[in-house]
């Protein structure tokens, strides 16, 4: 099933499709660009798997007007927005996990209801191949608890800051409003998330 993403041919097109209420993605891509194909993919069949996400893409061999604004100079850049506020730049190809949790967290920050306690700021770095990590990740979402989820076997740098942190390189190692566990310490998790 081909979904391609919504293109657009100019900024103020693409300022006309940023939402107030949630984080907006605008992918610059250039067409027959390995790395581009590669980026557009993997946004692709992230999207596949994470709903209601506002992705807009725009190739920079045709839109000259969106990369100056943001001083974009290498394409896949993927431009963030906070509602119609600019807040960042992802570049280059990352993989379809990357951008789902990458998407998944912005859905997960969004304003708590009215009444409800705001959820503290969880992020878990795992591996693909670690076996406590999933149980780890199954854990928190059963419980509802949305986290953001480091893959440190793709990402040095993440991976680094963690040992640093913490001083072991084990994972997984959770970080709650940055207080660090380190393993699967289930109690200690519930007691610092209030699951019952």
């Amino acid at each position: 099933m081909d979904m391609a993403l919504k293109e657009v041919r100019s900024h103020e097109e693409m300022l006309g499709t940023l939402d107030e209420k949630k984080k907006n993605y605008i992918l610059l891509y250039k067409k027959g660009s390995e790395t581009s194909e590669c980026s557009y993919k993997n946004i692709e069949a992230a999207l596949i798997k994470v709903k209601d996400v506002n992705v807009v893409a725009a190739d920079v061999s045709q839109v000259r007007d969106i990369h100056s604004n943001y001083s974009v100079t290498t394409a896949p850049s993927l431009l963030v927005f906070d509602g119609k506020k600019f807040s960042k730049i992802v570049k280059g190809c990352n993989g379809p996990d990357y951008y789902k949790g990458l998407f998944e967290d912005s859905l997960y920050s969004s304003s708590a209801e009215d009444g409800e306690k705001p959820q503290k700021r969880v992020t878990v770095y795992s591996t693909p191949t670690c076996s406590w990590c999933n149980t780890l990740k199954t854990h928190l979402k059963k419980n509802g608890i949305h986290f953001r989820d480091i893959d440190v076997s793709k990402d040095q740098k993440a991976a680094e800051a963690m040992v640093s942190r913490s001083g072991q390189q084990g994972v997984p190692q959770t970080d709650i409003n940055g207080e660090i566990i380190v393993g699967f310490d289930k109690n200690r998790i519930n007691t610092l998330l209030g699951i019952q």
